[in-house]
């Protein structure tokens, strides 16, 4: 890992907030012996800000409720929101907690939110031209969220590789191992040369024993599901797959086997979580490793926002 930080860090421009902390510690590791410390620790801090990122929860938690005790106890305010990257065009469903907390005299842009939780991500663009039907919450309707997904980006512009309908089905259907369990170390410049896209192939037996549990999404998707640190390791349950060859006919629906389905690329899950282009991994970092550390990243389209929402004043 610190390897991977000086390697990020030498290469993506950083802006360090000192007077900020910033935590993604799982809510169920925050016990009250955690948060006695923590709540001491800001007593004595002044003049500084809160991000904490957690898989979403229930509100309704003794440890939620203890945190939010001990934040308006050490004169916080809050602003809470569970929000997903398809709320800001991009498409990825991955909703996580997020609290904002800033020390008073500061105030929020948005009052009117304090210390409320928040499925819509209205109050970060109360300043710009953005339509207002778009922040969907997450409890709407279908219908809104039919509407939102219209609003994304396909997943195609998010591609690596966007010729793979292309191929033949044979470089896909006929591959029946995938080098899931080697740790090697890949090349940075040859690291998707190096037998092309059949090592993303999703083998014909994972298709005929899992396919039916398998998230299959198509170039023109509008949605696909949270890549988890398991992907390319497992296909239940830890992201979509791609399907490069879609079904001549739409109302007909076809074998998974001649979907020509392969896995995501590092790269293109470093751009569905909104990572700059010029963003790499250092050459010794595996293939497995790779999709773990993405696995556990976080959504800059989310983030950003709601850090340049945390430093802004109200007017």
């Amino acid at each position: 890992m610190p390897k991977l930080w000086k390697h990020s860090t030498s290469t993506t421009q950083l802006t360090m907030f000192t007077s900020t902390i910033s935590a993604t510690v799982p809510i169920r590791v925050i016990s009250r012996a955690l948060l006695l410390p923590i709540s001491t620790g800001m007593e004595r801090m002044h003049g500084f800000f809160l991000l904490l990122v957690n898989l979403t929860h229930d509100k309704t938690s003794d440890t939620h409720t203890k945190m939010i005790e001990i934040l308006g106890r050490t004169n916080f305010i809050t602003q809470e929101f569970i929000l997903s990257p398809l709320q800001f065009g991009v498409p990825y469903s991955r909703p996580r907690y997020f609290c904002l907390a800033k020390r008073k005299p500061s105030t929020f842009q948005s009052q009117l939110f304090n210390n409320q939780l928040l499925q819509s991500p209205g109050p970060l663009f109360r300043h710009t031209n953005t339509v207002e039907t778009l922040f969907c919450e997450l409890d709407e309707p279908q219908e809104s969220w039919d509407r939102l997904l219209e609003s994304c980006e396909s997943i195609e512009s998010f591609l690596e590789f966007k010729n793979c309908s292309d191929q033949s089905e044979s470089n896909f259907v006929d591959t029946t191992t995938v080098s899931t369990d080697s740790d090697e170390v890949l090349d940075e410049g040859n690291e998707y040369c190096s037998g092309g896209l059949d090592q993303y192939a999703v083998p014909l037996s994972l298709i005929e024993r899992w396919g039916s549990a398998m998230d299959i999404v198509y170039p023109d998707s509008k949605r696909c599901c949270c890549f988890t640190k398991s992907y390319y390791r497992y296909v239940k349950g830890t992201g979509s797959l791609l399907a490069t060859l879609q079904p001549n006919n739409e109302d007909k629906a076809s074998s998974l086997k001649e979907q020509c389905l392969r896995y995501f690329t590092p790269r293109e899950v470093a751009n569905l979580h909104s990572l700059p282009e010029d963003f790499q991994f250092p050459q010794q970092i595996s293939l497995r490793q790779r999709y773990a550390l993405l696995g556990n990243s976080l959504s800059i389209a989310v983030v950003a926002p709601l850090l340049q929402y945390l430093f802004s004043e109200s007017s």
